[in-house]
């Protein structure tokens, strides 16, 4: 039986401008009505960030309590995971501030991030993030970028830096491209990550970079793994035309795989 692909959509990032595309969202309402039209093309959960007047990436109480009101009024059905990115503005007290404010179901936490210099006292304190966030049903999924960065999690994982979910794994998401020439991904830098046994984990997702995005979801399902897809990483459609918007991206991976629901995207990512 094929397992049901969960799709998540990050429609906006933190550093693309309409000057990148002009469909890109950038104002709350902008936001909900792409996230509409990708939830009716195949997504069942949204990658949220929000910006700030002058369309900077912001971690901002207020503002992502607005737009969670807004997405459950407007597309109540779809699920919403808001970012700690950092973008070099931020650091991991600021980052877990605006996670223990807004208390969301699902946020993204960059591990390399969290833990900063990896000294006793960032391990420490990440530890005490990890462990908050757990105690308070916040569920997070972790962000890697290379199989040293996974290598460094495994690690804290087993010195109890992370806590035990209650199916004793955690959810992590592979970013692909991110060090790459011209922030392009290949499908085979999937083989970095996958070489390990990803069966440590209650799932694993795949994002990334460039116009090959598809190419990598294609990798990614093959593998087992789910997708995350959008603006934020990539602008073009397989054939290496321009998207017209986020919900073309998500129709045309929807239609490669069996895109998981609601409720098979809570049952996954809510343990």
């Amino acid at each position: 039986m094929t397992q049901p692909t969960i799709i998540m959509v990050a429609p906006n990032g933190a550093r693309k401008q309409k000057s990148d595309h002009p469909a890109l969202p950038v104002t709350i309402a902008e936001t909900v009505t792409a996230a509409k039209a990708c939830f009716d093309a195949g997504a069942s959960i949204l990658h949220a960030h929000v910006r700030d007047e002058n369309g900077a990436h912001v971690l901002d109480a207020e503002r992502y309590i607005s737009l969670l009101d807004a997405m459950r009024s407007a597309v109540p059905e779809m699920l919403i995971q808001i970012t700690t990115e950092a973008v070099g503005r931020y650091n991991p007290q600021e980052q877990a501030d605006i996670v223990f404010t807004v208390k969301p179901d699902f946020v993204s936490v960059g591990f390399g991030e969290m833990t900063g210099d990896a000294s006793a006292n960032a391990m420490a304190y990440a530890r005490d993030f990890y462990h908050q966030a757990h105690a308070q049903n916040i569920h997070v999924q972790h962000i890697l970028y290379s199989a040293e960065n996974m290598a460094s999690f495994k690690r804290a994982v087993a010195d109890g830096i992370l806590p035990s979910g209650s199916s004793g794994k955690h959810h992590v998401l592979l970013v692909l491209g991110r060090y790459a020439a011209n922030f392009q991904s290949d499908p085979d830098d999937l083989q970095h990550f996958i070489k390990d046994d990803l069966s440590d984990f209650a799932s694993w997702s795949v994002c990334a970079f460039g116009y090959r995005e598809f190419d990598a979801m294609q990798a990614a399902i093959a593998a087992g793994g789910h997708c995350r897809v959008g603006f934020e990483n990539n602008l073009y459609l397989k054939d290496g035309t321009l998207a017209p918007d986020n919900a073309a991206l998500v129709r045309q991976l929807a239609q490669s795989c069996t895109p998981a629901t609601r409720a098979e995207t809570l049952a996954l990512f809510g343990n």
